[in-house]
């Protein structure tokens, strides 16, 4: 099994993965397109937590540029004696990988809270922009009737829950990616250093029994 190749292929899945972050998260600010929610300062405070764009996003982006960095031989694998700084190279992309756990738990952390918290909105009730679904503790996912509580940003609820879910998901595939990455660089680093102390072992004896 070639771990390189393996964690290149986790490292591009994280690209495009982080990339769908960002993109959800901005997408947070701006409800329905509009930018003067943003402006106006009428955004929930987990919209402004920047999970998306740093956690999920950036610090994801991080750890999937150190696996798509690692070099692998597509003509040697673990047992084909390479050198001691590859085995390195995976051991070191394991703290790449904890960076990329930091960051997806963030987002999944803060997508949990703004789903079960609710929308802030300008409700029809009250007369006020407030957050109309803290009580409820996300039970307010289930009870659509109540949804139209929110005037303003028109159907703010319906945008919230989507991207708040999208970025829920995108942060769990992302921790059991690095997860897996943890895994596949302890084992590629381990097998790596094995594989050159036989090496060096066998060089070793060649010269003794000349």
């Amino acid at each position: 099994m070639c771990f390189g190749r393996c964690a290149r292929c986790i490292g591009y899945k994280l690209l495009v993965l982080a990339l769908l972050s960002i993109v959800a998260n901005i997408l947070l600010y701006f409800p329905n397109g509009e930018t003067r929610f943003a402006s106006e300062h009428h955004l929930g405070k987990y919209v402004e937590c920047l999970h998306g764009i740093l956690g999920g996003g950036f610090l994801v982006l991080i750890s999937a540029a150190v696996f798509i960095g690692l070099h692998s031989d597509d003509g040697h694998g673990c047992f084909g004696h390479e050198d001691c700084g590859k085995s390195c190279a995976m051991l070191s992309s394991v703290l790449a990988a904890l960076i990329g756990i930091l960051g997806s738990g963030y987002c999944i952390i803060i997508s949990a809270l703004g789903l079960s918290h609710g929308p802030y909105c300008f409700t029809r009730l009250e007369r006020n922009w407030m957050y109309p679904f803290t009580e409820s503790s996300g039970g307010y996912l289930f009870e659509y009737n109540k949804w139209s509580a929110c005037q303003e940003p028109h159907n703010i609820v319906q945008w919230n829950v989507t991207l708040f879910s999208i970025l829920l998901v995108l942060g769990a595939i992302e921790f059991i990616l690095c997860f897996i990455q943890i895994i596949n660089g302890i084992l590629g680093g381990v097998c790596g250093l094995c594989c050159s102390h036989e090496e060096v072992s066998l060089v070793f004896i060649a010269v003794l029994l000349r």
